[in-house]
């Protein structure tokens, strides 16, 4: 999931690069989204993933 976040971010770097505001703001909004969940993620298997 941490490797979409990348992805998307290099995709708004390389959109804001290149002029597209639209696109690039779009692409920055999904990774910032991914970005969370994932740390939501990370920190629960962390958590729960201890008990085994």
């Amino acid at each position: 999931m941490l490797h979409y976040a990348i992805v998307f971010f290099i995709i708004a770097i390389i959109a804001a690069v290149l002029g597209f505001g639209g696109i690039a703001a779009g692409a920055a909004s999904i990774a910032k989204v991914i970005f969370v969940i994932f740390i939501i993620l990370a920190i629960a298997s962390f958590f729960f993933g201890r008990n085994r």
